[in-house]
């Protein structure tokens, strides 16, 4: 499985608010939905590898690898998770089945039939979980999790017209009726940077880690820098032992630089500024700035860290969400649990209004978008999405939110 396993935060990785709707939109009913279809219809509400999964909390519960229909009338929609898979594959499977039945708990009467499926955490247990929920009449497939999986689950499903939700972060298995709900690290470095420009931080400095997570953030930081008619003063990419190099090479340019990114967990980042504080540069004039990986709070607490800045989802879904989970299975949910309870959420808000015809391209493409436990997201037409995400600050020891979520998603699309 080429497939890896991410920080604790962001599960399999690591965006969140638009509009027409109001922050923390989602409460602990179904899902809300923004903008509209029409009048009187449907309120639309790495390369390599995903990034990895986080540990399961201890005591996670357990539950059989194969699924029935819930009591509910409706269009079947199948669910395929990495049950009977070895590890935190396993477990992370299991929560995100325990979020989807959270949802359809909360839903009351649901308007679907949810059928979960079994892939074992491999691609061919993917293609023949989606081939027996296609055969018993499933409309749509949520997951699965891992990108080979997706893409194996693709190939049963596209020649059917059954479109997918997947829970990867490769976006290289999205697109052509596969649309990806995941955290992509893609719109945590476009929020992040086009807020700094925004401050007047136009030169820019980065060190991102060796490794297929960096490969991407890379790509999207100097997009998003070119966009925004900013400047790279220093790129470098590290491992543990070439660490000193790279410091040294942005120290070098610290006097051109107003920022420096470090899109890397919250461990890795702890070494690097302390390495850049001995190497002469000036955290207090040149502002630190990160992905969601460092929505961590032992990372809060480094002196180096005052003022440092990153971009993540509003808390406050994620809080409410864990603890009517936590109410119903008696232990914390992984962090991506909430992509099984969105999407769950999601085709029932589109069945209620539109009906099971409306589970098609062109609805979950609506650009007006969704309103999750996370914040507002929209699907894009190549199968990638794009997050309203909130920009944090820490300041004495804590966080909070120096720019909240935009309300609307701007035009591009």
């Amino acid at each position: 499985m080429t497939d890896r396993v991410l920080p604790p935060s962001r599960l399999p990785a690591m965006a969140q608010q638009p509009s027409g709707l109001t922050r923390r939109a989602l409460l602990s009913g179904g899902l809300k939905l923004a903008g509209s279809v029409s009048a009187a219809s449907l309120v639309a509400a790495c390369a390599g590898g995903d990034v990895p999964l986080s540990p399961t909390p201890q005591g996670a519960p357990t539950g059989p690898v194969t699924g029935q229909p819930l009591p509910a009338s409706g269009p079947i929609v199948a669910l395929i998770l990495p049950l009977g898979a070895q590890g935190n594959a396993a477990l992370a499977g299991q929560a995100l089945k325990n979020a989807a039945e959270l949802a359809m708990a909360e839903l009351g009467q649901a308007p679907i039939q949810l059928v979960v499926k079994d892939d074992g955490g491999t691609s061919q247990g993917a293609r023949n979980a989606a081939e027996q929920a296609i055969n018993e009449g499933a409309r749509i497939i949520l997951g699965p999790l891992f990108a080979t999986s997706v893409g194996a689950a693709a190939q049963a499903a596209r020649p059917r017209g059954i479109p997918i939700i997947a829970f990867s972060t490769d976006t290289n298995v999205a697109g052509n009726g596969v649309f990806l709900l995941s955290f992509l690290p893609q719109t945590d470095v476009d929020r992040i940077i086009r807020y700094t420009a925004g401050q007047g931080k136009r030169s820019f400095s980065a060190l991102i880690p060796e490794n297929a997570y960096g490969t991407v953030v890379q790509g999207a930081f100097q997009q998003t820098v070119g966009d925004v008619g900013g400047r790279v003063m220093a790129l470098e990419r590290y491992t543990p032992a070439r660490l000193a190099d790279a410091v040294k090479r942005v120290a070098d340019v610290q006097s051109q630089t107003d920022a420096i990114f470090i899109p890397d967990s919250a461990d890795s980042v702890a070494g690097v500024v302390q390495q850049l504080s001995s190497a002469g540069v000036d955290l207090k004039r040149i502002r630190l700035l990160g992905t969601g990986l460092w929505d961590e709070p032992r990372l809060f607490s480094l002196p180096q860290m005052e003022g440092a800045q990153f971009a993540a989802p509003d808390a406050a879904g994620w809080r409410n969400f864990s603890q009517r989970y936590r109410a119903r299975y008696g232990s914390d949910p992984v962090r991506t649990a909430t992509l099984a309870y969105d999407a769950v959420s999601l085709v029932s808000a589109i069945v209620r209004t539109q009906g099971p015809d409306g589970l098609n391209t062109t609805t979950l493409t609506n650009p007006s978008g969704f309103a999750g436990v996370d914040g507002a997201f929209r699907f894009r037409a190549d199968g990638s999405n794009e997050r309203a995400l909130a920009v944090m600050e820490i300041r004495g020891g804590q966080v909070s939110i120096v720019s909240p979520p935009p309300r609307t998603f701007g035009s591009a699309f």
